[in-house]
């Protein structure tokens, strides 16, 4: 399953966040290329090999995530610390603690304070990577650790010359824990179209969080309408359309962005259920029948 993640609230726009879930069969590169086609502007991603098409034409720019660098670091110092990995543990650190201080500041703003405060620190960082490596044995796990973030250094600090880029893309990775973990609890979705499904019900209950509604206040409102709206209207639905409308005690604090998981498909010859999280406490039951039995080694939910 690809995601897609919309949010730059963070740089203080008031354009809506969305999540997309798209049900894919494989991590391939030619799904992702697929789905943005037509795009143009900043993709922030890990480093996936399928991912490097979509910068080859120019009009996607690549933005790497500097959480994906730290973590190379920070799990080498949590099974062996050193005096190495503990100081690029503190550079990571610096270079967070500003970003925290301009969350929610417009672009201009941001940008202005990282050229002045994280450049210089980046810089330096750096030169010390190039000069530690040199001695470190080349096979040794922290001059891999040290070289992911060389071979990458020019979209790790991409962020510090767009004022609206992130410093790292974790929002997408915290939308995207639910399904992972869900992964124990099933193993088939029985069928493409019960992926699709499930992708678009990720997608619909990840957006109303996001945009600070109660997910199951929002589909409360949608289901009570959407069999009688009609359909060259369909996007008034959609949640950032319904938010204006929803009630007070509707509305959540915005959620950037956690889905606990309780996911669970299980075997049944005529029929399938399926549990979406709405928050810590509640869930969507979606009953479904099916003609094919979904297949799941432990089949009684806990």
């Amino acid at each position: 399953m690809d995601l897609y993640v919309r949010d730059d609230w963070p740089s203080g726009s008031t354009e809506a966040p969305a999540v997309w879930f798209a049900d894919t069969p494989d991590r391939r590169g030619e799904h992702p290329q697929r789905h943005l086609a037509s795009f143009k502007g900043v993709l922030q991603a890990d480093a996936f090999a399928g991912y490097a098409e979509l910068y080859a034409g120019g009009q996607i720019r690549e933005a790497a995530c500097l959480a994906h660098a730290r973590r190379k670091l920070h799990d080498l110092h949590a099974v062996r610390p050193s005096s190495i990995t503990n100081e690029a543990l503190e550079r990571f650190g610096a270079l967070y603690g500003i970003e925290e201080h301009i969350h929610g500041k417009p672009p201009g703003e941001r940008l202005r304070v990282r050229q002045t405060q994280a450049v210089p620190l980046l810089e330096d960082m750096k030169r010390w990577f190039e000069a530690t490596i040199l001695t470190l044995s080349a096979k040794s796990d922290t001059t891999k650790a040290i070289q992911y973030s060389l071979n990458r250094w020019p979209a790790l600090v991409y962020y510090c010359g767009d004022g609206q880029a992130e410093i790292d893309n974790l929002i997408a990775e915290r939308a995207l824990r639910g399904v992972a973990i869900g992964r124990r609890n099933y193993l088939f979705a029985g069928a493409d179209t019960g992926g699709e499904r499930a992708a678009a019900m990720y997608s619909l209950i990840g957006s109303a969080r996001l945009n600070g509604i109660d997910p199951e206040a929002y589909l409360h409102y949608v289901i009570e309408r959407v069999a009688d709206y009609p359909i060259n209207r369909i996007d008034d639905l959609l949640p950032w359309n319904v938010a204006p409308v929803l009630p007070a005690s509707a509305h959540i604090d915005s959620i950037r962005y956690s889905i606990a998981s309780l996911n669970w498909h299980w075997s049944n010859p005529a029929r399938r259920i399926v549990i979406f999280p709405l928050d810590r406490f509640r869930v969507l039951v979606v009953f479904a029948d099916v003609s094919a039995s979904v297949c799941d080694p432990n089949p009684s939910p806990k």
